[in-house]
Order: C-alpha cells, then structure tokens, then sequence
C-alpha cells in the first residue's frame, strides 16, 4: 500500500494505491486504487491513455467533458490528453484496478484557464473537485 501522492502536491481526497503486477518485458503496470466513501482523485491528464476497471464499489467519473456513473465491472478509458477524475459515492468506496504504461509521464493539472472551460458546463462544475 502506498501514499496515492504526497499530501499537498495536488487535490485528492481519502485515496491509496498499490502496484499489484509490474512486468518490464510487458511496458505497463496494474495499480488498485482505493478511494473511500465522499474521496476523490486528483483532476489531471497524462500523455498516456489508461485502462479503468472497476473492482467494487459505487461512484462516478468525469472523462474529458462527460461524467459517468460506474460500478463494478465497468470499463472506463481515459484518452491520452483527457481531464479525468474519481469519485466515490458519499456512503460507499470506489475500488478501481488501472492498467497504465510502466514508462509514463507525470500528472499535469490543470491551470486556472482549463478549469473556467470544464466549468463552463454546469454538470461539470458541480461535480470537480480541484
């Protein structure tokens, strides 16, 4: 188990992660993400595409401009470039295995510009956490 990220490095809510395979001969790695229940993750993008199940666990999520409900067994892909973030339900957590590249580029989040066009759409608005 390990620190999702480093308190005060960027906004996340109640978030811990773990390596569960990690094989250089396949170029990526399975990670767990626990997010307890009223948590979240960090709103970022990356240069790499990522590869979401969920494992239990009831919350939603918002993929570029669009927000889904997810619930075990749901695939979310997150496009190379795309803002995404995690949420947990209020009374319950969200559980999520991501198959990632091993070789991949830090989070960037997003300036004050990026947020006022998310936020332009209300739905998205209400629902970031940033």
């Amino acid at each position: 188990m390990r620190e999702y990220k480093q308190e005060g490095s960027a906004p996340f809510r109640d978030v811990t992660r773990q390596v569960l395979f990690a094989d250089p001969a396949l170029a990526s790695e399975l990670r767990c993400f626990e997010v307890a229940p009223a948590g979240h993750t960090t709103l970022e993008r990356h240069a790499h595409v990522h590869a979401v199940i969920v494992a239990h666990g009831r919350g939603r999520c918002l993929v570029g401009e669009r927000i889904f409900t997810v619930a075990p067994f749901d695939l979310v892909e997150v496009p190379a470039l795309t803002w995404h973030q995690f949420r947990a339900d209020d009374d319950a957590p969200l559980g999520f295995l991501c198959m990632v590249n091993a070789a991949r580029d830090r989070p960037q989040l997003p300036d004050a510009e990026a947020i006022a066009r998310l936020c332009a759409d209300p739905a998205v608005a209400a629902f970031i956490r940033a």
